[in-house]
């Protein structure tokens, strides 16, 4: 019996002009794995969200049939989702740090959907809930039951979340891009959390933009795009030999399926744009960053990577001046930039800019682009009367068009805000950006855009560029150095190629062994896989 079949969904909002869902159907069978990838914006989500009940207050969802769980759903009202929902079908989101409740303790979380469904009496609960975080591969599970999620890792809320949502031991579990922003050590956990679960019989329903998680662990593929299924089967057969021209668009994007760029050398007699000496900085007993020594030239691009809690934002945060270093130096332009009271760095501040990994949560959600941009220009003194057509030519230099001058970030598509991020950034003429993980949560064919974006700012504009992530593949792709750092410490750092074609280190190999890679590469040799 199929755990999920749709046929002809459909999902529409805004009293129905806008059609999110085009007559999709579907099936997902016990033990069995179906993804769904497509852009932001295709209608993945709000077609997992009506297998839920969750597509919204003001969503209108029809179908010729829809059955959950052997239960005919078309005529559910709230309360037969609500028996439904963590009982039969569970649901793994994006963010954990936004799903779980930070006012109640992991274990409470997972008692109450226990409690809720009558899984287990109240009095077998904590012996429960311990079980569930062991099963999921929560160390020390006792004592992570009584912290509270901004007290646990990204991995580790991951799994708490997936506890959660097994805890009624549900036979269907949709993960919506569950390994989003996850270091690839962190990844690949979950995905064998993942791949566990489905072995034991659950139907898994997967959300992801990353097509080499999608190979590892589906087994078929549904393309989605403009809310239409244009492309369903097997997911050797749909990622080996795509019929759909926009699953090969698709596929064509994915960082690492693309030839590096032909760069021009940096010059190694150039004197560096920023100097890190012996960079040591302390929380409490604990050692963030422990004696970290790098140099960065006009125009070249540095990879910084590493596992969650590796140091690599507090290293960042001490680059930008927005944490003193304990012990060490740093030099911006032959310039003392640490150390120095922040009135002495005020009037450089403009050399070195940001572009953040969440540009939604980085900026006045009530502000308009103009204004958003237009900030960074007063705060460099341009003149308010040039300021708007500054503002035009800032967009016009990222992608983007003078029309949205007046729409406010949550009216902007992912894409969009990240380029606007792109353009704040660019508004000073700084000499140095530091990229905090700038494509984590972009869709793969947006990812490739920003991406392309940057490598040509960097090439007009002779940009020098940190670039943070925990993807393997975008680093190989847009970096001419790597280190990678583990503990706070650089344990290893060199070109790019030669450091992921000959890792030295066993953490660098291991990260590298991490990384899921696409079937047909698997059987190359190491240098050519990512």
């Amino acid at each position: 019996m199929s755990l999920v079949e749709a046929t002809d969904l459909n999902v529409r909002f805004a009293s129905g002009r806008v059609h999110a869902v085009r007559d999709a159907s579907l099936r997902l069978e016990p033990g069995r794995c179906l993804a769904l990838v497509g852009e932001s914006g295709s209608g993945k989500s709000a077609l997992a969200r009506s297998l839920l009940g969750l597509a919204g207050p003001t969503a209108m969802v029809t179908a010729g049939g829809l059955r959950i769980a052997g239960q005919d759903a078309q005529g559910f009202g709230p309360r037969e989702w609500r028996r439904v929902r963590g009982r039969h079908i569970g649901l793994v989101s994006q963010d954990a740090l936004v799903a779980l409740d930070p006012l109640r303790p992991i274990g409470a979380e997972i008692t109450e959907s226990l409690l809720a469904h009558r899984t287990v009496p109240r009095s077998a609960a904590r012996e429960r809930v311990v079980g569930l975080l062991t099963r999921v591969g929560v160390p020390e599970p006792e004592e992570r039951a009584r912290q509270y999620v901004h007290q646990l890792s990204g991995g580790l809320r991951q799994r708490a979340l997936i506890a959660s949502a097994i805890a009624a031991e549900p036979g269907i579990l949709i993960a919506d891009e569950p390994t989003t922003a996850l270091d690839a050590a962190v990844q690949a956990r979950v995905l064998a959390l993942l791949n566990e679960l489905k072995e034991q019989g659950t139907g898994l329903l997967l959300i992801s933009h990353d097509l080499a998680v999608v190979e590892a662990l589906a087994d078929e593929v549904a393309v989605m795009r403009h809310g239409v299924i244009v492309e369903t089967g097997p997911t050797d057969r749909v990622l080996d030999d795509p019929r759909h021209a926009y699953t090969k668009e698709l596929l064509a994007a994915v960082p690492g399926s693309r030839p590096r760029a032909v760069r021009e050398p940096v010059d190694a007699g150039e004197a560096p744009l920023l100097t890190v000496t012996g960079v040591v900085k302390r929380f409490g007993g604990r050692t963030a960053v422990a004696g970290v020594d790098f140099t960065l030239r006009p125009g070249e691009t540095l990879g910084l990577v590493g596992e969650s809690g590796s140091g690599k934002t507090t290293l960042a945060r001490v680059v930008l001046g927005l944490a003193r270093p304990d012990e060490g130096t740093v030099l911006l332009d032959g310039d003392p930039w640490s150390g120095v009271p922040e009135r002495a760095r005020r009037t450089r501040r403009h050399t070195i800019q940001l572009v953040p990994q969440d540009p939604l949560s980085a900026v006045d959600p009530r502000w308009p682009v103009s204004r958003i941009v237009g900030e960074a220009l007063a705060a460099t003194g341009v003149p308010r009367a040039e300021r708007a057509g500054r503002t035009v030519v800032l967009l016009e230099r990222v992608g983007l068009t003078a029309d949205l001058l007046d729409r406010r970030p949550a009216a902007l598509s992912g894409g969009q805000r990240q380029r606007v991020a792109i353009a704040r950034a660019l508004a000073p003429k700084p000499r140095l950006l530091v990229c905090d993980e700038p494509v984590s949560a972009l869709d793969v064919s947006v990812q490739a855009q920003v991406l392309d974006l940057l490598r040509r700012l960097q090439e007009e504009l002779g940009l020098a560029t940190l670039f943070i992530s925990h993807d393997l593949a975008v680093v190989r792709e847009v970096c001419d150095r790597v280190m990678v750092m583990k503990d706070g410490v650089v344990v290893e750092s060199g070109p790019v190629e030669d450091v992921f074609a000959g890792p030295v280190h066993p953490y660098t190999k291991s990260l590298l062994d991490a990384v899921p890679r696409r079937a047909r590469t698997a059987r190359e040799p190491a240098q050519e896989r990512l």
